[in-house]
């Protein structure tokens, strides 16, 4: 995500890396599928893709998608969340970073897919979603994918309101030469129609 004025860190305070992965420790316990995010993703690159996670958390997706195969690098500002991650997957490339500032972390360019899971989108910080979304599309390669998936109502959020609509955020895209080729209202691919309470969005670069 951004940094600690963004809506996760008013919400957490920075400090939920431990809870959060207990929780999903709790659902993975109970029978409930934690890799539904992972499984999508996977089902959309070829072998050994490039994905970079943005805003990864406790790296429960990224892991994941290593273990399939696949070169992921995870990037988030929560220093809590990253301790887990890093914990769980030495290995695996974590940084601590801010998504409106990713070109500061010397990643090199080319993703195969970027993924911001989780209400990364609406958890930014206020007025920094535009540049965030042109920070990701431009760690794409052409053809590339950008993975969104959002809450657009309290139902779905953990927050009293929605801070963004579906449409501006298209046109964030838009504007970052980004095109919309799939929306879900889930993560296992259920059909989206408008009034759905979450959005599973796919957008692409285009090929040169």
């Amino acid at each position: 995500m951004t940094g600690q004025d963004d809506r996760w860190a008013e919400l957490t305070g920075g400090q939920a890396g431990e809870e959060y992965a207990r929780r999903f420790a709790r659902l993975a316990e109970s029978g409930h599928d934690v890799h539904g995010e992972a499984t999508f993703c996977a089902a959309l690159l070829t072998p050994g893709a490039r994905v970079l996670d943005a805003g990864c958390g406790t790296g429960r997706i990224a892991i994941r998608l290593a273990e399939l195969g696949h070169h992921c690098t995870g990037v988030d500002v929560d220093s809590s969340m990253l301790a887990v991650a890093r914990r769980e997957a030495p290995t695996q490339k974590w940084l601590l970073g801010d998504l409106a500032r990713l070109d500061a972390l010397g990643l090199e360019p080319g993703f195969d897919l970027a993924l911001a899971a989780g209400n990364v989108i609406p958890l930014l910080a206020p007025g920094t979603e535009p540049a965030v979304v042109r920070q990701l599309a431009a760690a794409l390669r052409p053809g590339g994918l950008l993975v969104t998936g959002m809450g657009l109502d309290p139902a779905h959020l953990p927050l009293s309101e929605a801070p963004l609509t579906l449409s501006e955020f298209d046109d964030w895209c838009a504007r970052a030469g980004l095109v919309l080729r799939q929306r879900y209202a889930t993560w296992s691919g259920d059909p989206y129609e408008p009034g759905c309470g979450y959005a599973v969005s796919v957008h692409s670069l285009p090929a040169a």
